[in-house]
């Protein structure tokens, strides 16, 4: 019995060093801009680290530069999985300076809003391409899916063979119309959430552990 304990042991120490030893999963979170990317993304590291990642803003294009939050561990269910959050800015075919006019900014200042939010789309399409190992992938579930940025971009992720969950997110308004979502890309599994206000989160846990675990 002895015997049996220690080799059972010894295995135990064995496995653990090897899952300590694995890089975190560098899981991207992608949308269109003001879909709630860094509201989801603040509240998984504060859930789970007590940190956020950045700023959030009601004006568009308020992350232009994607931050990373490393080291983050989920547990659901018995599932566990260690995590990179990247967050990245809103993708979208233009940027104009003019959007920004409207939320009470200087003309200066929106045309360089508008110029580092462009090279920030760049960004973003690289991280895609190169450098992230699975895809959150968040949408308004109070807008219309079917746009060309999103048909592009599940296009991109679908290309790379990437693992991707799509995230139906302010549910928690009127307009909210989920089914809209999930009919739009039925090939992957829509989960309903509420950033802002927390609503559906154990189920989002749940599925990344096991998409990305």
């Amino acid at each position: 019995m002895g015997l049996l304990t220690n080799l059972r042991d010894s295995i135990t120490r064995v496995t653990d060093r090897l899952f300590a030893d694995e890089e975190p999963k560098r899981i991207g979170i992608y949308g269109p801009p003001n879909a709630g990317k860094t509201t989801l993304a603040n509240r998984i590291a504060r859930d789970w680290t007590g940190d956020a990642v950045g700023p959030e803003s009601h004006i568009p294009h308020e992350t232009r530069r994607a931050r990373r939050k490393e080291n983050v561990t989920i547990e659901r269910n018995g599932k566990t999985v260690t995590i990179d959050i990247v967050d990245t800015p809103g993708v979208t075919t233009k940027v104009d300076y003019k959007e920004f006019l409207d939320h009470d900014m200087e003309k200066d200042d929106a045309v360089k809003r508008s110029r580092e939010a462009t090279e920030g789309v760049a960004e973003a399409m690289h991280w895609l391409r190169e450098d992230v190992d699975g895809v959150i992938y968040v949408l308004d579930s109070t807008t219309d899916p079917f746009t060309q940025v999103n048909t592009m971009l599940i296009g991109i992720i679908e290309s790379q063979d990437l693992p991707v969950l799509i995230f139906a997110n302010k549910v928690d308004l009127d307009e909210s119309d989920v089914k809209r979502i999930s009919d739009a890309f039925p090939q992957h599994e829509t989960v309903p959430l509420s950033a802002l206000e927390g609503d559906n989160m154990d189920e989002v846990y749940e599925k990344i552990a096991e998409y990305f675990g």
